[in-house]
């Protein structure tokens, strides 16, 4: 798996380049180059060109190679293939620039994991979503990786609101809005949010921005194609389905720029708290019947952190709820949800945990669903429950019946190894944020990701040092189950998860709907931004 991920890394810099290099075998491979990154020098190693019987490939093969380059160039268009050339050109030109300021405030050059992301960054769009593929991978990716990629910013300066305009204008109109915010909420690779009202209503428009398909379709058809070179060149690394990785990520990318999906995830969503009675709990209704492919129109919701004790806290203020309850209650629902959802929010930070002033917790953006078979819910189920009781055997037990194995685990040294990790998640810290509802002015305690990534590197790490293998959905949904712990830790320090009645907890109870899907269910993971 460290293989594939390195080899995934080097595809997601190489493919807008690797098609322009002539591809051969000989003496080329054995030359040794003085290349330079960041100001530091990289040491090539002299290659042994393979034996020429492991790089014959039958005519049969070579004519399915080009036939698959061809089909997947056909729907690539020729114009924005150029355009994005030049992009990243100049994209590692900037990169190298601010690893040389790097290396002259610092005294020293940078890693090559934070290279990359200073590169992904700068080549936007695609790599941005690859980079977050990244950061939510800790059992494909290098750990040093995953740290380094929580770090990259899915934030791009505002193109000019005339475009978001003209979008809006086409697909919407922009007679159907009484106020359009020129000054955006946020910007992001692949879209950019407005507030708007529809008459007195107040609303949030998502508008894809120009030009985002066709770069998209640019990017991921150069990374397939170099996939499909690679397996043809290395037959070897066929063994980690790389290409059949890279195209259905590809597949799932393109398919995300359809925001109509996520506006139905929202109603969804809303319909499940309707159907199970849940109470304070509230999500965006979105308008579909002004929304389109390319526009997400829904309503905009006021609200806090769900960090913002201080504000929680004050007299008047959510009707006197108060922060214990408040994320109890969000606990209760997202665990609700993933018992009887087919999907679950799998981005639970806490700045799309929303409290209004009335109290009522608000999920938003639901741009990362995520979806598991039920063998793998069993074992997280009890491992949410051992977690909570502080079970260290009872943890390493779950996480048995979810990994793969071929060797006998020791299961007390395996506990043991879990305990020193989570004793880690105990010491609680984080950023200070101010926050805003109408003229209350909170502050509020942000739970720092690195430190929560870090966590879950550490307990990867003792999984495999205990000879198990975990699947990649194991880090998708045990992330939220760390944010909420860390929330309780922060909000209610004093609660008895297990045993107070009021936590629904994830083993069973609570509404407790049966789960869709069957026992072989995909893993899903979807990213709008």
């Amino acid at each position: 798996m460290i293989k594939l991920g390195l080899v995934f890394l080097v595809l997601g810099v190489c493919s807008p380049f690797l098609l322009q290099q002539p591809i051969g075998f000989g003496r080329g491979l054995g030359r040794e180059s003085g290349r330079v990154w960041g100001g530091v020098p990289l040491k090539s190693s002299r290659v042994t060109p393979p034996a020429a019987r492991s790089l014959y490939r039958s005519p049969k093969q070579t004519i399915a190679l080009l036939t698959e380059i061809s089909k997947t160039l056909r729907s690539t268009n020729p114009q924005t293939t150029v355009t994005r050339s030049l992009q990243a050109s100049r994209a590692v030109s900037k990169t190298l620039q601010n690893l040389a300021s790097i290396a002259s405030e610092t005294g020293g050059a940078a890693s090559l994991p934070a290279a990359l992301r200073i590169l992904f960054e700068n080549l936007g769009g695609t790599y941005v979503k690859l980079g977050q593929f990244i950061a939510s991978s800790p059992t494909l990716f290098p750990p040093e990786y995953v740290s380094e990629f929580v770090k990259l910013l899915d934030s791009t300066d505002p193109i000019p609101v005339a475009e978001i305009k003209k979008v809006i204008a086409s697909e919407v109109g922009l007679d159907k809005f009484t106020y359009l915010d020129e000054k955006p909420l946020g910007s992001a690779s692949v879209s950019q949010v407005h507030r708007a009202r529809v008459g007195d209503r107040d609303v949030v428009i998502k508008v894809r921005k120009p030009g985002i398909e066709a770069s998209l379709k640019a990017d991921l058809s150069f990374l397939y194609i170099s996939s499909v070179i690679l397996e043809f060149i290395d037959p070897n690394l066929k063994k980690t389905s790389l290409a059949n990785i890279v195209s259905d990520i590809r597949e799932s990318m393109l398919g995300e720029l359809d925001f109509l999906q996520e506006g139905q995830k929202l109603i969804e969503f809303r319909e499940f708290l309707s159907r199970e009675g849940i109470q304070n709990v509230i999500a965006p209704e979105p308008l579909m019947d002004m929304s389109t492919k390319k526009v997400l129109v829904m309503d905009y919701i006021d609200g806090v952190s769900m960090l913002d004790k201080e504000t929680m806290e004050k007299d008047g203020f959510g009707g006197g709820v108060g922060s214990e309850q408040t994320i109890i209650t969000a606990l209760n629902t997202w665990t609700m949800s993933v018992l009887s959802m087919p999907w679950f929010h799998a981005d639970v930070h806490a700045g799309n945990l929303l409290v209004t002033k009335d109290g009522e917790v608000a999920f938003i953006d639901f741009g990362i669903t995520g979806q598991i078979s039920p063998a793998i819910f069993e074992a997280v189920t009890n491992l949410s429950a051992a977690l909570a009781a502080a079970d260290y055997r009872g943890m390493a037990e779950a996480m048995m019946k979810m990994g793969a194995t071929e060797e006998t685990v020791d299961i007390d040294k395996f506990g043991r190894d879990i305990e020193r990790v989570m004793m880690g998640l105990s010491d609680v810290s984080g950023t200070v944020g101010v926050s805003q509802v109408g003229d209350e002015i909170g502050v509020s305690v942000n739970v720092d990701e690195s430190e929560l990534t870090q966590v879950l590197l550490d307990v990867v790490a003792v999984t495999e040092e205990n000879g198990l293998k975990l699947p990649r959905e194991f880090g998708l949904l045990v992330k939220q189950t760390l944010y909420f712990d860390r929330y309780l830790k922060i909000l209610a320090p004093d609660l008895d998860v297990m045993g107070d009645e009021r936590v629904n907890n994830l083993g069973g109870g609570g509404g407790g709907g049966s789960r869709g899907g069957g026992d072989d269910a995909p893993v899903e993971v979807e990213v709008i931004r």
